[in-house]
Order: C-alpha cells, then structure tokens, then sequence
C-alpha cells in the first residue's frame, strides 16, 4: 500500500453530507403514480456511505443536520441501526427539513422525485465543524452537494482544513447535483477548488466535465490531479467501468455484469466498499475492485443502503464472479 494510504487501515471514517429518508414504491416495479404502499429506508449520498462503509465493518460516523422532527429522528435512528455513529448530527429547529426522496425500483425509466425545501443538511457551521477531533480518522469524506451552499460550503472547506490538520486524508466525492446549485460556473469552481485540497478525488465523467469545463479535457484534469498532488482520482464511466489514475501511472477497472434492478446507490456503494477495502489493507487495484463489485450489488438489490453488502456477501459476490 501506497505510505500515505497506510492511514486508511486506521478504519474510521467520518462522512460529511447529506442523509434523507427514501420512499420507494412497493411491489418492485410500481411506478410511483401507481403506488399504493411504499417502503422506506434512509438516503442521501452521505448516509448511504456512512452505511456502507459500516456493513463492511469500518467505524463510520455522520456529520449533518438533521430535521428536529419526526423524519430527523427516523434518519438518526436508521443510521444508529446499520451501526453508524451519529454523535456529529445536530438536530435544527424551525422550518429545515431532512430531503425525501419517492423513487422506483426499476432499471428503466426509474423516476426519482426529490424534496429539498429548507434542505437541513444545509445548516451545517463552521462552529459545528471546531467541535470535532479529526485526529482519530483514517479519512474525512465529502459528498459535494455539501459545497452548494452556506453555511455549509464554510463548514465543509472548514473540515478540509481540520482533517488535514489533523492527519486524516481527506476524499472528495463530487456528487453534483444541479437543483442544489444557484449556477453551473458556481458549482465548477467550487467543486474543483475542493478537489484540488483533498487527496482523493472521485467522480463521474459528467462531474469531471463540469470542472474541467468540457467533456474532452474531464479526463485531462483526473489525470492532473493525479500528478499534482493527489493520491489518486476515479474517473468513472458507467458502462465501461473506471479509470483510476495514480502519480506512477493509471489502470482501467470493469463493471461486474449484473440484473440491475435500478440505477441508483452505484457511486456511494462503489465508494464505501473501496475505502472500507483500503482500511483492510488491500492494494489499491483490489479496492477499486470490490468497490465496483459493491456497486454492483446495491444495483441488483432493493434499496439503496438496505441493498449494501455486509463483507461475507461481497466475498462470495466475487468468487462467483471471479475471472
């Protein structure tokens, strides 16, 4: 293992971001305004990989606002469940609420409807941030739809600079979401001022682009980083898999053929189940691996952190697929 990587077998993570309760519709397949019952579990790209990384036996814990209410309290409790420290959520008053989200199971033409009104998540401070010791974390993660807005642009480029401070490695991914964005040349220059601090990049070749500024130089700029400064980035394909890109060099990583049952939870998965892999001590190859392999299960199953493999699941997932 890289030496700086050596940190991450520390095995304690703290993921900054959002969490959200999803509504999906129920039996598989419903299309949403057909619905008659829906089933629920926690969301949000943050809470999804706070979940992740803790079914593969990392110490996770969430740093968020949530809703004072009854979906904040089914947020923190959810979280607590899959065994994610929830001692860095803050509880807000007023009229703040936790995202929901009403989405499909089904792999085409699978609607998502999002509400993020007075989004909480949003209220994160810098003064929040001063009261956590990073200094126990292998890792800070940073889910960059946390950058859109303040206060909680301040508290997430305020957590770089402790976590960095601290020791920790800090791992951006870029999560670019529009509707939180008041402009798309606002989140570009936010979005790459945040990656070019951290060590880790990861993102798809629509979030490369944004930053870059074009499709065509996206690539460029994950391979730059790379080589000015960052451990390593993920530049993620769909389809046709990943490219992760070192300072000696790059490497090509395929998607594991599965029956998708949606599309949603890939990248959060895909992230929890490579760090939670570098905690274990595996070479970098080896995490990329069972990161897409963790993808790949949370896309064949129902739900999205309800779907996430806990470590004896993904090992058998890879022998039955291995060569």
């Amino acid at each position: 293992m890289h030496a700086p990587l050596h940190r991450m077998t520390l095995n304690r993570f703290a993921v900054l971001g959002r969490v959200g309760m999803d509504l999906m519709a129920d039996p598989p397949g419903t299309r949403i305004e057909e619905a008659r019952a829906f089933t629920t579990a926690i969301g949000g790209s943050a809470g999804n990989i706070a979940v992740a990384l803790a079914r593969q036996d990392a110490q996770a814990a969430l740093i968020s606002c949530i809703s004072d209410d009854a979906v904040g309290r089914f947020c923190a409790a959810d979280l607590a469940r899959y065994g994610v420290d929830t001692s860095h959520l803050r509880p807000v008053a007023g009229e703040a609420r936790n995202s929901l989200a009403l989405t499909e199971t089904r792999a085409e033409g699978c609607q998502t409807v999002l509400y993020r009104n007075g989004a909480a998540d949003f209220a994160l401070t810098p003064d929040q941030i001063e009261q956590i010791d990073f200094t126990p974390f292998a890792a800070l993660i940073l889910t960059g739809t946390a950058l859109a807005r303040d206060p909680s642009r301040s508290a997430t480029f305020a957590a770089i600079a402790r976590a960095r401070a601290a020791g920790a490695l800090t791992v951006l991914d870029v999560d670019y979401r529009a509707y939180s964005w008041s402009s798309r040349q606002e989140a570009a220059a936010t979005c790459l001022m945040a990656a070019q601090a951290c060590d880790i990049t990861i993102g798809n070749d629509d979030e490369f682009a944004l930053m870059a500024g074009s499709y065509d130089e996206g690539p460029t700029l994950a391979r730059h980083l790379a080589t000015q400064g960052a451990l390593f980035t993920v530049y993620k394909r769909g389809a046709e898999g990943c490219t992760t890109h070192r300072p000696e060099g790059s490497f090509d990583t395929p998607i594991f053929a599965v029956t998708a049952l949606k599309p949603t939870g890939a990248g959060d998965g895909f992230m929890g189940g490579l760090l939670a892999a570098l905690a274990q001590g595996a070479p970098l190859d080896t995490a990329i691996q069972r990161g897409a392999a963790t993808a790949a299960i949370i896309v064949s199953g129902l739900g999205c952190a309800p779907a996430s493999p806990d470590r004896a699941t993904l090992d058998a997932f890879l022998r039955q697929h291995q060569g």
